[in-house]
């Protein structure tokens, strides 16, 4: 089942969409935002149609102390407008910092001016759907878990005692 991530901006929405698997998260596009916030609830709405989503997940930009401000009351009332034009679930999910980690990944791909402002609402729906994605993807191990957490053996030297390394001559080990 494919899942749209929707991270709502003031002046621009962001999309993205998981594989069918719903496993990955891939950016999709940008839907400019004006006044007419039902015009970007039909772009929504025609999205979820046309890639066949089971699913929308909606950005809750929380305050860092996990409280909510202007910002997730007016994500809230748009997920209600949404909600409404939708036949398929939405559920709203935790975004803070998406659009900091967005940036800050531009930033080091060296995306900038005009080239940013189109796919940043993009990156941050594709991280807030990856993080949706993997909090409800069942973990699987090949092996007793706790076996991962185990150091490796220590190779036994002469005597039985563990093996010590030396440094190198000239090395202060610092």
């Amino acid at each position: 089942m494919r899942v749209l991530g929707v991270d709502p901006g003031e002046r621009r929405v962001g999309l993205a969409l998981s594989d069918e698997d719903g496993r990955i998260a891939l950016p999709l596009r940008t839907v400019p935002r004006g006044k007419d916030s039902a015009a970007v609830v039909r772009a929504i709405v025609d999205v979820v149609a046309e890639k066949e989503v089971g699913e929308v997940v909606v950005g809750l930009p929380l305050r860092l102390d996990g409280s909510e401000g202007e910002a997730a009351r007016r994500a809230r009332a748009f997920a209600v407008l949404l909600e409404r034009s939708l036949a398929v679930p939405l559920t709203l999910w935790d975004e803070r910092l998406t659009t900091v980690a967005a940036e800050r990944s531009l930033g080091e791909m060296q995306v900038h001016g005009r080239d940013r402002k189109g796919v940043v609402d993009q990156a941050a729906a594709t991280i807030l759907l990856q993080s949706f994605l993997d909090a409800r993807t069942p973990k699987t191990w090949d092996e007793d878990p706790s076996a991962a957490l185990s150091e490796p053996p220590v190779p036994a030297g002469r005597r039985g005692r563990p093996e010590r390394r030396r440094r190198p001559r000239g090395s202060s080990g610092r």
